[in-house]
C-alpha cells in the first residue's frame, strides 16, 4: 500500500495467486473459487479419484472409491475423512472470474475500507466499525481467533492474532503496530480508509454457526460500503459501531431478528472479561507496544465501566 500524489491510499496485490482450504469449498459455498480451479492448480492433501481428478469433503457427493490423502483406499463407509482438514488449493488469481479488470494496475486500486477477520464463536460481533484510524489499529492489534487445523496447539483454543498476521509478521510486533499508526498520520484523516472487524464464525449455544457465511457475506460488505459512503445505520457500542437492527439485508435468508441481534450483540460483562486477556497480550508484546494502543485499552475499559 502507498499514497498517491493526492494522499489517497492505494494498493497492489503482490501475490500472483490464491490459496485456500479445500474442505468445505463447493459450488454452493464458493462458486468463484471452483471456477478458478479449472486449470494450472496445485492441490495438497486432497483425495484422488479413479479418473485422476481430486475430491474433498464439501465438493459434492462422495465417489464410491478414492485414494485418500494418506494414500490409502477410501470409500464412503470409511471412518476417516478422505481429505486432510487443512487440505489446500493454489491457483493463479487471473483465473478468478470475479477479479477486478485493473487488479494489476501498477498505480494500484484506491482503498476505501480495510477488513480484519478473526474466528471467534463468542463476544465478537458479525461486523464492527472502528471509531477512527487509531481505534481501528487497536481493533486490529487485539484481534483473536480460535485455533484451527492450520495452527499449532489445541483446536478451539483462543489465541491473539494481531491483524490476522501473527504467523507472517517478520519483525517486532510492536513496531508492526506502530507502522499502522504511522500510515494513519501520513494523510488527511478524511482520506483514510474505514477500518472494520468481521467475524463470520459466531455460534449459538448448540455450537451452530449463526451466520450462513460464504456468498452471503456480501450482505455485510454492502453495509460496509454504505458506511464508507456516509450511510448505513449503525449503533455505537463500547467496542465500536455495529449495524443497527435491519441495517443488514437478510431477505431470503433463514436468519430471524433474534439471530441477527445475537450476531451483533456486544455483551458488556463478557467484554469486561476480555480486558485482562488483552492486558496479558499487550504485556507479551512488550516495551515496544505503542503508547497509543495502551491508551486505547484504557479508553475501552472506561467505556465498558460506564455502560
Amino acid at each position: 500500500m502507498k499514497y498517491d500524489a493526492d494522499g489517497q491510499l492505494r494498493a497492489i496485490n503482490p501475490e500472483a495467486g490464491f490459496f485456500g482450504v479445500a474442505p468445505g469449498t463447493g459450488e454452493d459455498t464458493n462458486p468463484n473459487a471452483l471456477a478458478t480451479l479449472h486449470a494450472n492448480c496445485i492441490f495438497t492433501n486432497v483425495a484422488f479419484t479413479d479418473d485422476a481428478d481430486v475430491w474433498w469433503e464439501g465438493l459434492g457427493p462422495a465417489p464410491e472409491h478414492l485414494i485418500d490423502w494418506r494414500g490409502n483406499e477410501w470409500t464412503p463407509a470409511s471412518d476417516t475423512p478422505a481429505a486432510h482438514p487443512n487440505a489446500r488449493f493454489t491457483a493463479p488469481a487471473s483465473q478468478c472470474p470475479s477479479i477486478s479488470s485493473v487488479w494489476e494496475d501498477p498505480a494500484g486500486v484506491p482503498i476505501s475500507a480495510i477488513l480484519f477477520g478473526g474466528r471467534r464463536a463468542t463476544n465478537v460481533p458479525l461486523v464492527t466499525q472502528s471509531r477512527d484510524w487509531e481505534h481501528g489499529v487497536f481493533m486490529g492489534s487485539i484481534m483473536s481467533s480460535e485455533k484451527t487445523a492450520a495452527a499449532a496447539g489445541t483446536i478451539g483454543e483462543v489465541r491473539f492474532d494481531p491483524f490476522a498476521m501473527l504467523p507472517f509478521i517478520g519483525y517486532n510486533a510492536g513496531d508492526y503496530m506502530n507502522h499502522w499508526l504511522e500510515i494513519g498520520r501520513a494523510t488527511d484523516a478524511a482520506k483514510l480508509p474505514k477500518l472494520f472487524w468481521v467475524n463470520w464464525f459466531r455460534k449459538d449455544q448448540d455450537g451452530k454457526f449463526l451466520w450462513p457465511g460464504f456468498g452471503d457475506n456480501i450482505r455485510v460488505l454492502k453495509w460496509i460500503l454504505e458506511r464508507v459512503e456516509g450511510g448505513g445505520d449503525a449503533v455505537e457500542t463500547p467496542i465500536g459501531y455495529v449495524p443497527a437492527p435491519g441495517a443488514i439485508d437478510t431477505s431470503g435468508l433463514d436468519v430471524n431478528d433474534a439471530t441477527m441481534a445475537q450476531l451483533i450483540e456486544v455483551d458488556h460483562d463478557s467484554w469486561k472479561g476480555e480486558i485482562p486477556l488483552i492486558q496479558d497480550h499487550f504485556e507479551f508484546i512488550g516495551e515496544r507496544l505503542p503508547a497509543e494502543l495502551a491508551a486505547q485499552l484504557d479508553d475501552l475499559e472506561r467505556r465498558l465501566a460506564n455502560n
